[in-house]
């Protein structure tokens, strides 16, 4: 079979801006009482982030909500967002709704039982026999490992066009009353955010070669990243070892991976990485042998959409397209990490 192309990409946010400075400001009153509350404060200035985009206003989070307001406002919310990006990614494909011929859909933030993909089909009249891939539980990685589930799916069915949609409403799960460090640091860097992309297989042209894929499961690294289940929704977990695991362990799993697929990392020369914060993208920088600041996209998308987890590497990838769009490129590596602790890999080649 011939790689899928990815004919277009397309993201969209909700409509609340959540300036970083007010976020800092309450903050500093929701958590007064917190252990090493004032060691901890520095995050907010420290993230990179200048603001971030919710599906509820900052006043909203001044109340409790229990599992089933933040999963209704879930629902509504991560529907209205896929659907944007969708249609947005199919207009610029040149795709129509008839057309569709199977959906991926990615997110971590919420319950949807029918599935996101299944109340879209009904809302925007696509066609009924779409196949369906529903993913939960990639988090940060579910962007990388998605967008190769769906050019894997494009692959085998080169007559239809797969969409690929990725949303995370991360801010739903903000607690005001729990006080542990992996929540503050979440307050400080967590948005909402949706991606939408199209794949079609039989090679051709029309959009990058997803030229490989794959990825990594680090051994006894489960309690690195992930969710608690509390009584009133999800808990983050995060270690802060993270930046220091991506440093020491990356290198040789990327190796590896490279050169299973006859490749080196001289064949990159363009690279997708995953803003997770000021710390891991310094971290792939020190990984990937690139000078200082040199992922510029990464750092441009955390300062104005924070991370948003699985939807974060495709807002990367989106403005790293439009702005390479008329110079001669060669592979681009895409990563991202998620619970697990693991990471995902796509190479993408040239249009």
């Amino acid at each position: 079979m011939r790689p899928a192309r990815l004919c277009a990409i397309a993201t969209a946010v909700p409509p609340h801006r959540l300036e970083q400075q007010e976020v800092e400001r309450r903050a500093a009153r929701w958590f007064r009482d917190a252990p090493d509350f004032d060691r901890l404060l520095p995050v907010f200035a420290n993230s990179g982030i200048l603001g971030r985009y919710s599906a509820m206003p900052l006043d909203w989070f001044e109340e409790a909500h229990g599992w089933t307001d933040r999963n209704r406002v879930y629902l509504a919310a991560a529907l209205d967002l896929i659907e944007a990006a969708a249609g947005r990614a199919l207009d610029r494909a040149g795709v129509g709704l008839d057309e569709v011929g199977a959906i991926v859909t990615v997110s971590t933030t919420g319950i949807a039982t029918p599935s996101l993909d299944a109340l879209l089909v009904e809302r925007m009249g696509l066609p009924r026999t779409t196949q369906r891939l529903p993913i939960f539980g990639l988090g940060c990685a579910g962007g990388a490992l998605g967008l190769s589930r769906a050019a894997a799916l494009a692959a085998t069915m080169p007559e239809k066009p797969v969409l690929l949609l990725v949303v995370e409403l991360c801010t739903l799960q903000f607690r005001r009353d729990d006080h542990a460090r992996s929540n503050i640091v979440a307050t400080a860097l967590f948005g909402d955010g949706a991606a939408a992309a199209v794949l079609r297989g039989g090679g051709g042209s029309g959009g990058p070669a997803i030229v490989a894929s794959g990825e990594y499961l680090w051994p006894r690294s489960l309690d690195v990243m992930g969710w608690d289940v509390a009584e009133d929704g999800l808990k983050a977990i995060f270690s802060r070892d993270i930046p220091r695991l991506v440093t020491c362990r990356l290198g040789p799993v990327v190796d590896d991976f490279l050169g299973g697929h006859g490749l080196t990392l001289r064949d990159i020369d363009r690279f997708v990485c995953h803003p997770g914060g000021p710390k891991v993208i310094e971290a792939c920088e020190t990984v990937f042998d690139l000078p200082p600041g040199s992922l510029v996209e990464a750092r441009r998308c955390l300062a104005e959409f924070g991370n948003m987890s699985a939807a974060s590497v495709l807002f990367v990838l989106e403005r790293l397209l439009a702005r390479d769009s008329d110079e001669a490129w060669r592979h681009a590596l895409l990563t991202a990490f998620g619970p697990g602790f693991a990471a995902g890999f796509v190479v993408l080649g040239a249009p």
